[in-house]
């Protein structure tokens, strides 16, 4: 799910910014740029880790506009869901055809065919929630489920993920209520 990866990212700057303090600069823009990016092939990108100033090539005159365009070296730390993971999360919105729940900034769908066999009519419209057939289990906005991710789909640097919770210690792992003394 977390991992470490070295990137390369291009900088533009304009001229304004050339300076004593371009290589602060340089660091800044990336970490605006990047954090909390999807990347396609690597995931969200959650924190710049690290810029070693070596790693900040020479830059690139454009001669039409003026800019320089700097190719930046960088390791980050990665979320990116994994087929078959095992994940918590914590449920957002339920509906008639499933729930949505979060991990982090990823967004999981969990269809009412994911759901074990006592909830695939459960959906209570008064209360927004799945419940199962003996009443033991309430999933709503707020519950923390635990999951399994089963597919997963980048579009438009956003990345989302089908789950389900039809298999053995998966399902409701807190319900969201806080507990008293």
């Amino acid at each position: 799910m977390f991992y470490v990866k070295t990137l390369d990212h291009e900088i533009v700057l304009e001229p304004v910014h050339f300076g004593p303090k371009l290589k602060a600069t340089i660091v800044r823009l990336l970490k605006e740029h990047v954090e909390g990016l999807a990347l396609a092939n690597y995931g969200y990108v959650v924190n710049v880790i690290e810029v070693p100033e070596d790693q900040i090539r020479s830059g690139i005159i454009e001669y039409d506009t003026g800019n320089v365009v700097f190719t930046v070296k960088y390791t980050a730390l990665l979320l990116r869901p994994f087929l078959n993971e095992v994940l918590d999360a914590v449920v957002t919105q339920c509906n008639a055809l499933g729930f949505f729940a979060f991990c982090g900034p990823l967004r999981i769908f969990v269809s009412k065919h994911s759901m074990p066999e006592d909830m695939f009519h459960g959906f209570n419209h008064e209360q927004d929630a799945w419940v199962s057939d003996d009443k033991e289990v309430v999933i709503a906005a707020g519950s923390g489920v635990r999951l399994k991710i089963k597919g997963r789909t980048v579009e438009q640097g956003n990345i989302t993920a089908i789950g389900t919770i039809k298999d053995n210690y998966l399902g409701l792992v807190d319900d969201g209520e806080v507990q008293g003394d």
